[in-house]
């Protein structure tokens, strides 16, 4: 799993029928603060996710093991939003 911050969304109105009703975002890699880190990508949505949330998200083949991306041709899906991240006892960030 890896962190990232959705920064916007994608529209495509033609796509592989397999596509069809997922909502497509982009989200920036990020550290365990939110700062941003690497590239950005675009993910599937599987949990309502919206602009300016921290994410969990998967890739490769990992993000065909949700409900909503098995069998379909993705890279990455949002699976989770977070609320908070705590390392030894100090929080990072906060929703």
């Amino acid at each position: 799993m890896n962190i990232g911050k959705v920064i916007g969304t994608v529209v495509a109105s033609r796509k592989d029928p397999k596509l069809e009703g997922l909502k497509l975002l982009l989200v920036q890699s990020t550290d365990l603060t939110g700062n941003p880190k690497g590239n950005q990508l675009v993910a599937v949505d599987s949990v309502g996710a919206g602009p300016g949330e921290l994410v969990l998200y998967a890739a490769g083949s990992s993000a065909r093991q949700t409900e909503m991306t098995q069998n379909r041709p993705v890279d990455h899906v949002i699976m989770a939003i977070i609320d908070e991240i705590e390392v030894g006892g100090e929080t990072l960030f906060r929703k």
